[in-house]
């Protein structure tokens, strides 16, 4: 009678079936698409919101938005709508809204920072109210936020945050003044 040992049953089997490959890729597959699909869509919604750092691009990435528009909010900035062009309706902005507080800033004559007074809609108070064009421009503003100072430019680049008003106006200044230049050519 032939003796079987521990040393021939290892060397005669050498790998898994494919069977087991597959259970094992599957399982794999599994907990990919359930764990890290949920993470990275949380990641999404995190970051997917009306703020003072996040407006433009939020903006310009919702459904609403078709290439022109304009934003507006009351209500000490925690209610916002949104209109495709002048002849179209307001239309309530459906995301999540983290602007409560914000104060919208301008450049007046004087060469210093304004806070802007728009009027009332549906009898509340509007505290902000963007343009948003379809060469891609918007309004030019700094917003005020509990966070900070946020310079939104009006054509391309990004949104900057700033500490104070002062210093935020001084870019402002800054960004227009290196735009006028930009003709010269002796």
């Amino acid at each position: 009678m032939q003796q079987i040992t521990f040393a021939s049953l290892s060397t005669a089997r050498r790998g898994f079936s494919l069977l087991e490959l597959l259970l094992v890729i599957f399982i794999i597959s599994l907990v990919y698409f359930l764990g890290f699909e949920a993470l990275g869509k949380n990641d999404e919604s995190a970051s997917s919101f009306l703020a003072p750092e996040t407006l433009l691009s939020e903006i310009r990435n919702n459904k609403l938005f078709q290439g022109s528009g304009t934003l507006l909010c009351t209500d000490n900035c925690t209610q916002c709508y949104f209109r495709k062009d002048i002849s179209s309706p307001f239309k309530s902005y459906e995301g999540k809204i983290a602007l409560k507080g914000t104060e919208a800033y301008a450049l007046n004559r004087d060469q210093s920072l304004e806070k802007i007074e728009y009027g009332r809609y549906k009898d509340q108070k509007i505290c902000l109210l963007m343009h948003f064009y379809t060469n891609g421009s918007s309004t030019k503003l700094v917003l005020k936020s509990d966070k900070g100072f946020f310079l939104l430019p009006s054509y391309l680049g990004t949104t900057q945050h700033f500490t104070s008003l002062e210093e935020a106006q001084n870019a402002w200044i800054g960004a227009s003044s290196e735009l006028s230049r930009r003709g010269d050519f002796y």
